[in-house]
Formats: structure tokens, C-alpha cells, sequence
């Protein structure tokens, strides 16, 4: 037997080679087709992107014919160079290194050498393009946005970078790709498919006609159209009532996890980043360290959640049966937790029930609702655990798994939390009885925000929030119809909900009423600390709020926040109440509230910070254009800082 199978390996190894051969050269022309890459030109024929529409089916991001000037080195003969850079008002500089890149890239693969001609240039070139052998126009499609908001919920798209094109083949160089917003989520939907021609050419290098009668060409399949759950109506109003404020909103639909409406503050004109002119304008948006417009404050933005947190306190309380409805603690304006620590208390003092507590936002009742909670278990550890579980059990402190690219988890703190800050001595729920109140090391964005309270609206479940409503032909994906049951029970919530509704009618948002809108909202505001020329300095507090409507089947659930704006009733408060009547009615009646949102301006606020980026005066030098009838939003056009 040992002398038969060195024989049997050879000959297997040798009939696998042989089967190999054939099929490559008799079966399989591609390795044929490679080595005729001399006598064989490639064309693409790229496919218009899929349209994007809002959940009402209104148009936000259609096409626009561009045109790219290509290059196949190797093709290139002597051409007047001063001609063809006048032609295209380039440089000689900028001719030689296109032309340098393009070599490397390969000598006789197209790749751009001139991106997105307009109509007017392309017309130009095409005059005249037989003077220039070696050159070709590459017809492509560019966005056309048929509004003026939205640019953090698109994206944009862009070349595809050397990284890129290695990591995937379906790419070449010159290939336009989706980034950020839904342009990178969902990029291979909307690119579609590119075909591919194969020409062949003599020896003359001339075309003479398709490779094998066009065996090996394909059809390009255009991008598949999409639409978003935001309303773009709602879109457009959240970010009026953000002119000169920074921030974000984040509005959800409970009963399905839709995002309608998702806000950040300053933001730019989606449009500036199509054209010859996306460079330099994307470079302008990149270095303003001071407004970061292409900061997603909604979904990137941590921040401590102040009082509306006080909603899970008291949930937490009652699930662990710390407290039930009836409990009452003492308010002496504020709670004293140690010898010599004082929290203050703005509610008025005196006995407080949860019901009580919530609608005057008692800072004395739930703090001590959250030291019974710690000292129910022998173990401060274990007991922090436990809190922390029930807390990220409503989506808080983790990747949320929406389907946009980008998202921060915020922070529960747990046990792990606090042996790493305190290795050396012990702790109690005294030393971080700041996290009651939605300080100490709490921290959450908008979006968890808005989350949080599309799960105490629906009493205690969430759907995965998510900005995609309907793809043609394409069912969702499963884990964003898939239901999320936190670890409070539902009969908790009841409880809950009306002192979040008597926030409204007797509370801290007695004034932010809309007539004909139960809504049940809770207001925040939360310390705030910068580092100012090396000095950790107090600012003024963000303004924080957090609502759902209406009471009953609610539509709606919303979280505002709004750097340095202060108490929560001030500002995130009536935007809050603004937004949910605008989409609930679809009108604004509450024409006092929107006046003076409109009218109220943070930037000298920000200057503090390190002075106003070009952004902030380009916005504070058309001010006056925000005005009572019509809303004007101003916006960063094309190379802004030309002006004036």
C-alpha cells in the first residue's frame, strides 16, 4: 500500500492540474481576456444612483448629468498642453500631477484625470477633443438636492480612495462612493451596478468594434430608489428653530422605532459638497473646530442627561421595590448626603411622592430613591450592576445598532466603573449619588435620549431606531421590526406617564402647553464645564428636554439639546413643543413660542469657547433675514468666505 501512494498523489495532483488548465483555457476566456488587455479598451457605463424620498414620498436627492474627463496614459500623444490647460482653466502644475498620479495608478487603465465638468465645460472639451488623443469624457451622474436641510441624514459622495479600491474590486480609480448619512448606509443599494464594455482595437490602436460580439459586457442596473422615515417637512422646521443655537434633535415614532426627524446644529447646505467646488468646500467644513458642522451633535454628541434621567431612577426604584407610588421623602430645598454635601433643589420643598417628585423635578426625592436603590444589596458592586443592567436595558450605554454610519454609546456607569476611580478606598451610593439626577458619570446622546422616551411611551419596549422606511422590492431588515422589552414592567410605567403629563398641566413646563395636545415631557437642565485658555471654567448649563405625544397612542417622542441654553423650560423646551405640534397638526399655533425661539441667538455664548468660526458669521451677519412671516435659514453657499 505504501509503495501505490506516492504513484495515486502524482497522478491525482497531475489530473487536478490538467482539469484546471482546460477549464481556464477552453472553458473560461477571463484569463484570455486579461492577457488581451493591449488590443482591448474598457469602458463603464455607470448607472444613475436610486433617488431619495422622504416617508411622505416628497423628492429630497435626485441626479444631475456630470461629466469626468478620463485618461489612458499609454493612449496619450503630443498635445499642445498650454491649449488644453487653457481650455480647462487648470495649471500646468496641476496637468503634471493628474497625469503623474494617473501613471502610477496604471498606464493603460482609464482613471480621472478632470472630475465633474458642467454642462458649459463639458461642451467646450467636446469641441475640441480630438486634439487631445488619449483622452476620453466619462458621462456620470452627480446628486441634485431638491432641499436645503438634511445634509447630516445624506451624506454625500465622493471618490473612492486608494484604501478603498484596494479593499474592493467593484471599485476603479475615479469611482464615486457614498459617505456619511445614508449615501454610506446604504451604498451598494443606491449605487446599483456599473456595466462594463470590452472594445476591441487594431494594431493601429483604433477601436474596431465590441470584444467577442460584447460576450463579456454587461448592463448597468441603475441604484435602487429609497425612502427615508424622517419628514422632511419636520427636518426643515427643527433646524429653523435651530438657527444660532448648537445642538441636536432626535425625533422618533414609538410604535415602529422611525426616525422622523434628526437635527444638528449648525449645519451647512448639502448642496455645497456636489461640483468642482465639494473640495474646497468639504476642506472649509473640516477645519471649523469651533461650530463642527460635520458633527452629528444627534447622534455623536455625549452629554449628561440631567433630570430627564430622573425617569429611570424612578423606575429602576420601583422595579427593585425600593418605593411604590405612596412613598414620600422629605424636601429641605435640596438633600444633604453627607457631612458637609448639599444637593440644591429648585422644586420648592416640602413631602414629595414619586408623582410629585417627577412633575417638579424633585432633586431631594430621587436621590434618595437611588440610595435605596444601592444599599438594597449588601454589595455596593453588585447593586450598581444590577441598577446599570436595567438601565441598558432600554438601549442606553451601548451601539445603538441604528442604521446610519456613525454613534457614540454615551455611558452607564457599573461596578468596573468605579473599582477603576476609587482602587483604593471603598464607595457607597453617596459618593456617586450624582448619577440620580443624570450627572456624575452619565452620559447620553439625543438620540438614546429620544429612545429612552419612545420606550416609557410604548411602556416598556423600543423598537431599533432607524432612518430607512422603504426600499423597492427589498423587505427591512428584520432587527428593526424586532421588539426590545426592557427589565421594568409594564404596570410601572402608568405611574410614570401621568407625572410626565402633569409636567405639562402643573409642572416645570406649565407654559409650553399646546391646547388640544396631551403631551408628557420632562425638563433638564445639566451642568456644563469647559476648559477656557487652560482653566476649567463653569458655563452656562445645556438645556435639555424630553417628551412624547400624545399621552394616549403616542406619535411622537422627542429630546432636545441645546449647549449652553440654559433651563430646560427656556429653550429645548418650547423647540420640543414646537416640533410636536408641527407634526401632529402639521400648523403652529403656538406663534408666541416660535417667535421667540426664532429671536434667541447663543452665539455670544460660543464666542466664549474661542472666539466665532467663519461659519457663525457668515450666520450672524444675515440674522435679520430670520424673520416673522417667513423663515430663512441661512446656509454655507460655495466658497463663503469669497463674499463680502
Amino acid at each position: 500500500m505504501r509503495k501505490a501512494l506516492l504513484p495515486i498523489i502524482i497522478i491525482v495532483a497531475t489530473s487536478l492540474l490538467l482539469i484546471r488548465v482546460f477549464y481556464l483555457q477552453v472553458v473560461n476566456d477571463t484569463f484570455k481576456l486579461k492577457s488581451d488587455n493591449n488590443a482591448i479598451k474598457i469602458k463603464y457605463d455607470y448607472p444613475e444612483r436610486g433617488y431619495i424620498y422622504d416617508r411622505y414620498g416628497k423628492l429630497l436627492v435626485a441626479n444631475q448629468p456630470s461629466y469626468d474627463i478620463m485618461i489612458i496614459p499609454r493612449d496619450l500623444k503630443k498635445i499642445d498642453t498650454t491649449e488644453f490647460c487653457l481650455l480647462l482653466n487648470i495649471t500646468k502644475a496641476y496637468f503634471d500631477e493628474r497625469m503623474a498620479k494617473a501613471k502610477i495608478y496604471s498606464p493603460r487603465l482609464p482613471s480621472v484625470f478632470l472630475p465633474q465638468l458642467n454642462k458649459l465645460e463639458y461642451a467646450a472639451f467636446q469641441e475640441k477633443i480630438r486634439k487631445f488623443e488619449g483622452f476620453y469624457i466619462q458621462k456620470r451622474s452627480l446628486r441634485d438636492y431638491q432641499v436645503s436641510v438634511g445634509a447630516n441624514v445624506f451624506g454625500f459622495i465622493t471618490q473612492a480612495s486608494e484604501r478603498e479600491i484596494e479593499k474592493n474590486p467593484y471599485y476603479n480609480s475615479g469611482d464615486l462612493i457614498g459617505k456619511q448619512g445614508v449615501e454610506e448606509s446604504y451604498e451598494i443599494t443606491l449605487r446599483g451596478v456599473k456595466g462594463v464594455k470590452y472594445i476591441q482595437k487594431d494594431k493601429f490602436n483604433r477601436e474596431i468594434g465590441s470584444y467577442k460580439e460584447g460576450k463579456y459586457d454587461t448592463i448597468a442596473v441603475q441604484g435602487e430608489d429609497i425612502n427615508l422615515s424622517i419628514s422632511a417637512e419636520l427636518q426643515k422646521y427643527g433646524e429653523e428653530l435651530m438657527l444660532n443655537k448648537r445642538g441636536g434633535i432626535v425625533a422618533i415614532e414609538p410604535s415602529t422605532g422611525e426616525i422622523l426627524s434628526l437635527v444638528t446644529a449648525p449645519s451647512y447646505d448639502p448642496a455645497i459638497l456636489v461640483g468642482r467646488q465639494r473640495s474646497k468646500n468639504y476642506t472649509l467644513l473640516y477645519r471649523d473646530s469651533i461650530a463642527k458642522p460635520l458633527y452629528d451633535r444627534g447622534l455623536l454628541a455625549e452629554y449628561p442627561p440631567g433630570s430627564p434621567f430622573k425617569i429611570m431612577t424612578g423606575l429602576v426604584g420601583l422595579q427593585e421595590k425600593v418605593i411604590d407610588v405612596n412613598t414620600t421623602f422629605m424636601c429641605n430645598h435640596g438633600f444633604s448626603y453627607a457631612r458637609g454635601r448639599f444637593q440644591g433643589c429648585h422644586c420648592g420643598g416640602g413631602v414629595r411622592d414619586l408623582h410629585v417628585g417627577i412633575y417638579k423635578s424633585c432633586n431631594a426625592y430621587f436621590s434618595n430613591v437611588y440610595l435605596r436603590t444601592i444599599a438594597k444589596y449588601v454589595k455596593p458592586t453588585y447593586a450598581v450592576d444590577v441598577w446599570s443592567n436595567h438601565i441598558k436595558s432600554f438601549g442606553l450605554g451601548k451601539f445603538m445598532g441604528y442604521d446610519l454610519p456613525t454613534g457614540k454609546k454615551g455611558k452607564i456607569p457599573n461596578a468596573k466603573t468605579y473599582k477603576k476611580m476609587y482602587p483604593d478606598w471603598g464607595w457607597s451610593g453617596k459618593t456617586i449619588i450624582s448619577n440620580a439626577i443624570g450627572q456624575g458619570e452619565v452620559l447620553m446622546t439625543p438620540i438614546q435620549l429620544a429612545n429612552m422616551m419612545a420606550a416609557v411611551a410604548n411602556k416598556g419596549y423600543y423598537y431599533t431606531p432607524h432612518i430607512i422606511k422603504k426600499i423597492e422590492g427589498e423587505v427591512i431588515d428584520k432587527k428593526f421590526r424586532t421588539k426590545h422589552i426592557t427589565t421594568i414592567n409594564r404596570k410601572h410605567f402608568t405611574p410614570m406617564i401621568e407625572g410626565l403629563f402633569d409636567v405639562y398641566n402643573s409642572g416645570t413646563a406649565y407654559a409650553l402647553k399646546v391646547e388640544g395636545i396631551d403631551i408628557c415631557g420632562k425638563t433638564g437642565t445639566a451642568e456644563n464645564f469647559a476648559k477656557i485658555r487652560g482653566v476649567r471654567t463653569k458655563m452656562e448649563d445645556h438645556s435639555i428636554f424630553v417628551a412624547f405625544a400624545p399621552k394616549d397612542n403616542p406619535k411622537i417622542a422627542i429630546a432636545v439639546m441645546i449647549e449652553n441654553g440654559g433651563y430646560g423650560a427656556a429653550i429645548a423646551g418650547p423647540i420640543a413643543s414646537l416640533m410636536i405640534e408641527k407634526y401632529l397638526r402639521k400648523k403652529i399655533t403656538r406663534t408666541d413660542l416660535e417667535t421667540r425661539v426664532l429671536n434667541i441667538s447663543l452665539q455670544g455664548q460660543y464666542a466664549k469657547l474661542g472666539g466665532l468660526s467663519e461659519v457663525v458669521k457668515l450666520e450672524l451677519r444675515k440674522k435679520d433675514s430670520v424673520l416673522k412671516s417667513k423663515i430663512i435659514i441661512p446656509k454655507i453657499k460655495t466658497e463663503p468666505l469669497k463674499q463680502n
